[in-house]
């Protein structure tokens, strides 16, 4: 089971949860963060670090979210890794 990033990232794009990831699993567009669930080992340390709750294991991830699991799966692989920390995009956000 992979993990999902979800709507709330969406023009939010906080960017702890990389930082505390294992692997290079985190990918980023010009919106948000996607996960790729090939290189995701389930460790579930970027959970808790997500201030704004967009991460779900997939099997959690809420039914009106439903549409960013295959969303993680087909574009996290063509966008660039992203494993340091930078400033969201929200800063009004948590």
């Amino acid at each position: 089971m992979t993990h999902i990033v979800t709507e709330p990232c969406v023009k939010c794009k906080y960017t702890d949860c990389v930082e505390v990831c294992p692997v290079a699993c985190f990918h980023e567009d010009q919106e948000m963060l996607l996960i790729d669930p090939d290189e995701c080992i389930d460790c579930g340390a970027c959970i808790p670090e997500c201030p704004v709750q967009a991460i779900y294991t997939e099997d959690d991830v809420p039914e009106k979210w439903k549409s960013y699991i295959p969303m993680n799966i087909d574009k996290a692989k063509d966008l660039p890794v992203i494993t340091e920390k930078k400033e969201p995009l929200a800063k009004d956000r948590p």
